[in-house]
């Protein structure tokens, strides 16, 4: 068939598109001239060029300034859904001094030149050192027919300036070099080139001579990103729409960038305890009797298990909010056996409703007119699961309350634990374009717009009003949520997991990256389908898998047995008889004894951690503290540091290096500055240098800081199995501070003064190694002793005692145990 298809004509710029002639569509280039008039109002100050572009400077904080720009003459709505609400930041001082080529503007922190000529910017150090300056001024292009399809800027990327952050990339952990999107795409089966992917982070980090800066693009509309790929040694960022908005944020540290950017976005709550246990999840589990056996299973291997997961397959034909009664017939029992077990169920809702004029929510949602529309008025009709599904518009507050209350009966009624949002991009099935067209529209809080501007903050308003509902239905339970798809901000409601990836060690290697990257960029609730979702590991793989998901705070396998991806083509009752016959089981127990009992081991440890684990969370929360960090976060200073992948710092005070090839018997890795103990063989290392380590199955080596004190739980199968009233220290002997938080592991009584956060300083200095204890907090658990193992100690104590007691000790394997009162203010030992 022939091709009688014309390219269309290219627009003519409005420069040559004068008189009465008429063109296909003319364009519009605007950047800004010369500075016409600046006024100051309270801390902003807005400067208009002759050409009418405004720009507004927003002084935030002593160390975060907003620029924002516009053509239209007025400034779009202060309005944001990323924004934390209750965000309380410093300002101590500012100044403007206006001069003939440029004004300076100045906080105690910062001082920002703007030229009059075209209000390009240069950001230097209270000190005057120089850290971000723009190559090229404000640039918008526009067609009269398309409106504006881009605004960006450009700036310098001087040679040796590092970038980090921008979220869900699978890239190298340094950005330099990349031409990067975001755009909340369903990417099944990702690679390391795949751009966009699921969820997106308009937020990144600049690292320019020991010194640390962030920028966050404050715009949902599709952003873009070029980390000097030409090698031009500039940087530019923007979007297709909206207003070139973004917050320049000043460390000097990369951690006080995180700390700031966290609390500029927003800082989540802490989760349940249970949260951060081991979770099961696949593809489907069904019917009930195979949720019972799974159950059954975990406890008869001794495995620990908090949480299983329920996926589409339990609804009544991929309606949520339903149950198939011939696969479930009895929910809420089965539920309650769970939890009599130690298990939290969790299950999928997805946005897409089934078009069923007698399903309640699709006959309620219409009547209400709850759903997304064209803006020709018919609604937004696609397939995802369901041949056809309507989708709720979460940018219209009314839509949030009512799916709040959609969520009573799985949650209060039946019992269910928790929820995992998915195909919330929103995913669309059949079309290549993979998601709504660009002309839905939303209500976007009442300011109306297209889906081009709601489409990356769809799932994160899906998750906000889940989230939301689940605090209305149960405002003593702390909420788990788990999202694909959100947006900058998007960590106050929900965990988040890497997506669709494939069982390889490619993907093992990607999980490494991600969740490091991810983790800076402000979420640190994160993990990895461990495993695998897509094909089939071997037992060596999914065990490395484990131990590296030991140290990411989602800890969860999941995998889409012999189900296909976009199923809805594929007749249900097709996949569960293939089930039958090929499961394609990932269970920790299903690669043989060996393997089971390397995989015991792992999720054991990841038990063992938890009040470790718990505390990184109670500081991420306070202090904005990534609770995983890349290496180059622990010190900015070593050039060394500033590429390692591999390696990762877990909490404070550990250092992980994931196993992430086949058959691996030893492997190089780079401690920081300082000493570090081996944490299982108890040797001490100097840092600033490369380690050779020999590398057996059953664990990944993994370092602790000299100083820190490790706590340890009991081995539980599930949290609250047992009453804690001894915990284990590990104490690396070093002078450094590490803190215990504890509460009820669940409800908001924690935030009434119920917790204890012990504060434990080590010192070691002449002979004579100390470690001191305060606590604060009103929590009384049931915890009475402290099992102590002092590691590194080099000779036998001469003395030792404990808030002036001598206290009996042993020696094994080199390292002192004791048991002291958990209340215990002072241990002193002297040695020679």
């Amino acid at each position: 068939m022939e091709n009688n298809e014309q390219t269309p004509e290219q627009p003519i710029s409005n420069e040559f598109a004068l008189g009465t002639n008429r063109f296909p569509d003319v364009y519009f280039e605007k950047s800004p001239d010369q500075v016409k008039t600046i006024t100051q109002d309270g801390d902003s100050v807005v400067f208009t060029s002759a050409n009418g572009m405004r720009m507004k400077a927003q002084l935030v904080s002593d160390k975060i300034i907003r620029f924002r720009y516009t053509y239209s003459g007025v400034f779009e709505r202060d309005f944001s859904y990323v924004l934390a609400e209750n965000a309380d930041f410093k300002l101590s001082a500012k100044e403007l001094v206006q001069q003939r080529s440029e004004n300076v503007l100045s906080t105690t922190d910062l001082q920002v030149y703007i030229s009059n000529t075209d209000l390009r910017l240069k950001i230097y150090t209270e000190d005057g050192q120089l850290i971000s300056e723009d190559a090229k001024p404000f640039y918008q292009y526009s067609t009269i027919l398309k409106g504006t399809t881009s605004i960006q800027l450009t700036k310098k990327a001087p040679k040796g300036e590092l970038f980090y952050g921008l979220g869900d990339k699978s890239g190298a952990l340094n950005l330099r070099g990349q031409k990067l999107q975001n755009w909340n795409t369903d990417a099944f089966g990702f690679s390391a080139e795949s751009d966009p992917l699921y969820r997106s982070i308009p937020f990144y980090y600049g690292l320019i001579d020991g010194i640390a800066y962030g920028i966050f693009f404050h715009n949902t509309h599709r952003s873009y990103f070029d980390f000097d790929s030409e090698r031009i040694q500039e940087l530019t960022f923007g979007a297709t729409n909206g207003e070139l908005d973004y917050f320049f944020i000043y460390g000097p540290t990369l951690l006080e960038v995180a700390q700031q950017y966290m609390q500029l976005t927003g800082v989540p709550e802490l989760p349940p305890l249970w949260a951060l246990g081991y979770h099961q999840c696949r593809w489907s589990y069904y019917p009930e009797s195979r949720v019972r056996e799974l159950a059954a299973d975990f406890r008869k291997h001794q495995i620990p298990c908090d949480a299983i997961y329920l996926d589409i397959d339990y609804m009544d034909g991929y309606r949520c909010f339903t149950w198939d009664s011939e696969l479930f017939p009895q929910p809420t029992k089965l539920i309650d056996d769970l939890a009599a077990e130690g298990f939290q169920t969790i299950v999928m809702i997805d946005p897409g409703i089934k078009v069923d004029p007698e399903y309640h929510v699709y006959k309620e949602g219409t009547e209400k007119d709850m759903f997304c529309r064209r803006f020709s008025g018919e609604m937004m009709i696609g397939p995802v699961w369901p041949a056809a599904c309507v989708f709720p518009d979460y940018t219209k507050p009314e839509v949030r309350e009512w799916w709040k209350g959609l969520y009573y009966d799985l949650y209060v009624e039946n019992g269910v634990s928790g929820f995992w949002n998915d195909m919330n991009e929103p995913a669309v099935f059949k079309v290549n374009h993979m998601t709504f067209p660009n002309e839905v529209r939303h209500d976007m809080d009442g300011e109306q717009g297209d889906h081009a501007r709601a489409h990356n903050i769809y799932g994160m308003q899906m998750s906000r009003a889940t989230y939301e509902g689940l605090k209305v239905q149960k405002p003593n339970k702390r909420p788990f949520l788990l999202t694909r798809a959100t947006f900058s901000g998007g960590q106050r409601y929900a965990a988040i997991w890497t997506g669709d990836n494939f069982a390889t060690w490619e993907h093992l290697r990607l999980a490494n990256i991600q969740c490091q990257r991810l983790s800076i960029s402000g979420f640190s609730f994160v993990g990895t389908d461990i495993g695998g979702f897509a094909g089939d590991p071997t037992g060596e793989l999914l065990v490395r898998w484990l131990q590296l998901g030991i140290f990411h705070p989602l800890f969860r396998v999941h995998s889409m047995g012999s189900n296909v991806d976009g199923a809805s083509e594929v007749d249900a009752d097709t996949v569960r008889m293939t089930e039958l016959f090929d499961r394609r089981d990932q269970e920790p127990w299903s690669f043989g004894e060996e393997n089971t009992a390397l995989a015991r081991k792992a999720i054991e440890f990841r038990y063992q951690l938890l009040p470790y684990l718990y505390t990184a969370f109670w500081r991420m929360i306070q202090f904005g503290h990534p609770v995983i960090k890349s290496l180059a976060f622990y010190d900015q200073t070593d050039p060394r540091m500033h590429e390692r992948e591999q390696e990762f710092i877990f909490g404070e005070d550990l250092l992980v290096v994931p196993i992430l090839r086949e058959n691996c018997k030893e492997q190089a890795l780079y401690l920081p500055k300082g000493e570090w103990y081996d944490y299982y063989a108890g040797t001490k290392h100097s840092g600033g240098d490369l380690v050779l380590a020999q590398v057996t199955p059953d664990k990944v080596p993994l370092y602790a800081k000299a100083g820190s004190i490790i706590p340890l739980y009991p081995i539980q199968q599930y949290v609250g199995e047992k009453a804690i009233e001894t915990v284990d220290l590990n104490c690396f002997v070093g002078n450094g501070t590490s803190h215990i938080y504890q509460d009820a592991g669940e409800g908001y009584q924690y935030l009434k003064e119920a917790y204890s956060l012990r504060t434990l300083t080590s010192a070691l200095h002449r002979g004579t190694y100390t470690i001191h204890q305060t606590e604060e907090g009103q929590f009384k658990g049931s915890l009475k002793n402290f099992k102590l193992s002092i590691i590194g100690l080099g000779a036998l104590p001469s003395q030792l005692n404990v808030d002036g007691k001598i206290i009996n000790y042993t020696v094994e394997d080199k390292q002192i145990k004791l048991t002291v009162p958990a209340d215990f203010k002072e241990l002193n030992i002297q040695f020679n």
